[in-house]
């Protein structure tokens, strides 16, 4: 259990990147599997959020050494956190989308049922601007699986505005090392898209790394703590 107080994180682009390398490297047979139990569970309805939450544990275990089985990506302990941000989601999802399905109609229907001159200048603003929402809005909530799944936050709210927290003031940076592990990730296409079981599971090495960083940034062992005070 973690004692959080967020703050803005020391986002550390370049460790994050080789941490996940070779920690990949080093244990990729274990991760490969997990990987693909991960890609199995991410069939299931409402658990594809919760299969790379999972993931980041089994990582997590690993790293430290503890035991851990590739079938522990089939572990529901976070279901319901993840449901509930997947249900958010939609419905952010569908109230963006309200406009353009109630202007669409109205604008016919002035129009006569002609296509209106504006509607295309009107959907091409709306698109990009509804894009930069989501995109901060994505930017702002980075730290959010890594607090529920490794910091324990299972209240959505909360974990909402710790990871606004802790993103601020890095949001460039956020944005610029999802984009390259997003790119050396798609790398496995060139190898006839088999070559995406071999990059695919770094994307999640590596984000692994930067959630388990923020967090030791922010956040205490309350065990441990206990423990180091117990010793005086």
């Amino acid at each position: 259990m973690m004692k959080i107080s967020a703050k803005p994180i020391n986002f550390k682009f370049n460790d994050y990147l080789s941490n996940g390398y070779e920690f990949l490297k080093n244990n990729f047979g274990n991760l490969f599997v997990a990987f693909l139990l991960c890609i199995v569970m991410s069939i299931i309805p409402f658990c594809s959020f919760l299969a790379i939450g999972n993931f980041y544990k089994y990582c997590r275990n690993l790293k430290a050494g503890r035991q851990a089985s590739p079938g522990d990506i089939f572990n529901f302990d976070d279901f319901m956190a993840y449901f509930v941000l997947q249900l958010i989601l939609i419905g952010a999802v569908l109230l963006l989308c309200f406009p353009m399905m109630i202007f669409m109609p109205v604008a016919a229907m002035a129009n006569g049922g002609e296509p209106s001159a504006g509607l295309p200048i009107f959907v091409v603003i709306y698109m990009i601007a509804m894009y930069i929402v989501i995109l901060i809005v994505s930017l702002k909530a980075f730290y959010m699986i890594g607090l529920i799944s490794l910091g324990g936050v299972r209240d959505i709210k909360t974990a909402w505005q710790m990871s606004s927290t802790m993103s601020k003031g890095n949001l460039l940076s956020i944005f610029l090392f999802s984009l390259v592990v997003s790119i050396l990730g798609q790398l496995g296409i060139l190898a006839c898209g088999i070559g995406l079981f071999l990059t695919l599971p770094f994307v999640h090495t590596s984000h692994y790394f930067a959630y388990e960083d923020a967090l030791q940034q922010v956040g205490n062992d309350e065990i441990k703590e206990i423990g180091s005070k117990n010793e005086f």
